[in-house]
């Protein structure tokens, strides 16, 4: 009995596992992070309940223009006269009603209403979409921190190899009394240093795949490996800076927001205005009732029908300035929304007018850290090979040797920046992101 029971909690454990482990893709690429962090990122799916509280806001204002509908019954067990003095019977009674009202005219205030709540569904719409953004800029360039770090690694590792290659030849050399031991420590030192470099990097790559799995929000007991693509090639071609901005005025949810925001302003002062107005309403109301002692129960019930209808109108006098205040802070938030939406267009422009900038330079200094690194690649070689037949000193070598290991560390970072650049800047211009 007690294994059938282990049994079951082991069973029960692994299809747990099971369906946890099912939710993550099977293969982490830029692609598949960013569709499950806008699917699963915590402040985004708290926008959309945002979203979802707006749209029963929205069902409840188109709910408005039609009638409204409450029944009421009440039961009495005792009866109080006071013809006579008070007197208590105990003498059930009934009373059974049905009452209406609708709103025939308020200034289009209903109207105005089912408009501003449907503006507000469309304004909490494009927070989610815009915090999509956000969270899809900062998980690209957390990807491709971690592809920077594992290329550096491999380029470390081949100067690793290469230095101890020389170790092996210098150990060698020494023994034979070809150099000195000045010459032979600084050939260990130079080994000491590259692994020093390289288990820098790889401590850099572990940050920066943590940054990820945070980004993410994946559980920190979650093995998280992400899928190298094909090649990272280094688009130089630009698109105009007026036309990605045109685009990006017309397309970026911030800008939308903004347009809404102040539409949903203007919606809001015909409202405000409505309220001075009168408000005409129809109201009727059916009700019937029984007393005990009285005769029959539906006799009574008939008897007693009572339908009065009539029309009701409200027509503000005094309110203590409080309609007002409303109408004229609902004109100072138009003014707000108008700045809001300039400042959003502006800085917008700005963003974009920067990245522009930032995606020439990276291309620039990619284009010229290629060359350094590819010479210098070239030097070290040459330098390497004619230490071996002793026509230079070690100084020489250490001296190219951190020359080149500079270059790659330039190159790596001008080529990634390169390629973040150009990804954010495609992705103003409304392309989405992606690496090949």
């Amino acid at each position: 009995m007690k294994l059938k029971f282990f049994f079951l909690i082991f069973l029960l454990k692994i299809i747990d596992i099971s369906a946890q482990t099912q939710a993550y893709p099977n293969n982490w690429t830029l692609e598949n992070c960013i569709e499950y962090a806008k699917e699963n990122n915590i402040s985004i799916n708290s926008l959309r309940l945002s979203k979802n509280s707006a749209q029963q806001d929205l069902l409840q204002a188109k709910e408005a223009k039609y009638p409204s509908f409450n029944g009421t019954v009440s039961q009495g067990l005792f009866a109080i006269s006071g013809n006579n003095g008070l007197n208590i019977n105990g003498a059930q009674s009934q009373s059974i009603g049905v009452n209406s009202s609708m709103t025939l005219y308020h200034a289009n205030y209903i109207k105005n209403n089912e408009v501003s709540k449907n503006l507000n569904v469309q304004m909490a719409d494009l927070s989610v979409q815009e915090a999509e953004n956000n969270i899809t800029l900062s998980i690209t360039q957390a990807y491709l921190n971690i592809l920077m770090s594992q290329e550096n690694i491999i380029s470390l590792e081949s100067i690793l190899t290469t230095t101890k290659t020389q170790l092996k030849q210098g150990d060698q050399f020494y023994k034979a009394g070809n150099i000195s031991k000045l010459n032979f420590l600084q050939i260990q030192a130079q080994v000491a240093q590259d692994e020093y470099n390289l288990i820098s990097s790889q401590n850099s790559l572990k940050t920066n795949i943590v940054n990820l799995k945070q980004l993410l929000q994946l559980p920190s007991s979650y093995d998280f490996q992400i899928e190298k693509p094909n090649s990272i090639i280094v688009d130089e071609n630009l698109k105009p800076l007026q036309d990605v901005q045109n685009s990006a005025q017309n397309e970026r949810p911030e800008v939308k927001y903004g347009e809404l925001n102040l539409e949903n302003s203007n919606t809001n002062l015909k409202m405000a205005k409505a309220s001075i107005q009168p408000t005409l309403s129809v109201v009727g109301n059916i009700s019937t009732n029984y007393s005990t002692g009285n005769g029959n129960y539906f006799n009574q019930l008939g008897n007693n029908f009572y339908l009065p209808i009539g029309l009701s109108l409200g027509i503000p006098i005094y309110n203590n300035r409080i309609y007002k205040t409303e109408v004229e802070k609902s004109k100072i938030a138009i003014e707000q929304a108008n700045l809001d939406l300039k400042n959003t267009k502006t800085i917008l422009n700005q963003q974009i007018e920067q990245s522009y900038i930032s995606l020439q330079n990276s291309i620039s200094q990619y284009d010229s850290a290629l060359k350094q690194m590819n010479i210098n690649k070239e030097t070290y070689d040459i330098v390497n090979a004619q230490m071996k037949l002793g026509s230079i000193d070690y100084v020489q070598l250490q001296q190219q040797r951190l020359v080149y290991i500079q270059t790659i560390q330039n190159y790596l970072q001008a080529k990634y920046s390169a390629v973040l650049n150009k990804q954010i800047y495609e992705f103003y211009a409304g392309n989405p992101i992606t690496i090949k």
